[in-house]
């Protein structure tokens, strides 16, 4: 993993690629207008984001030691969106990994299938939206790493 966790503020200010070369992972940059009324950020269904969403859910209150998600999808596409504070997001796809600080509300972080996730280091105000591509079925989760690995290398799906 690279030393220092991307911020995704200084990707957007900086324009920087939004492929972070892990499994497809990438950065969004979500459609935003900044006016003297506050900052609006923008997402409309079938356009502008990478998936059509059909399930979101929202965490939030995580105590800072806390670790969430710990898992891939196998046909899952996510985008996490983080609304207030931060959170450190790691993608993996078993030879390569990148974290990336989730901490303004116009870039998401999209997790595509086959790409593992863990989130930690939430600040105390932190609230992060996730965009699913389905609705919730357990059976689409791989939750032991190995496992993971031994998919990603071409073993049994």
């Amino acid at each position: 993993m690279s030393a220092a966790p991307l911020s995704a503020r200084a990707w957007f200010e900086q324009s920087g690629p939004a492929d972070l070369g892990v499994g497809g992972a990438a950065l969004v940059r979500m459609h935003s207008i900044y006016e003297a009324r506050g900052h609006l950020t923008v997402g409309e269904m079938g356009r502008g984001l990478p998936f059509v969403p059909r399930r979101f859910f929202v965490v939030s209150d995580v105590p800072d030691e806390s670790i969430r998600g710990e898992h891939a999808h196998r046909a899952l596409h996510q985008l996490l969106v983080c609304l207030a504070g931060s959170v450190v997001a790691e993608v993996r796809d078993g030879e390569r990994a990148r974290s990336v600080v989730l901490d303004v509300p116009h870039v998401g972080l999209h997790i595509p299938p086959m790409v593992w996730g863990v989130q930690h280091h939430y600040t105390r105000d932190a609230v992060l939206m996730v965009l699913a591509s389905a609705e919730y079925d357990p059976a689409d989760y791989i939750r032991d790493f190995s496992a993971f690995k031994s998919l990603r290398s071409g073993g049994p799906r």
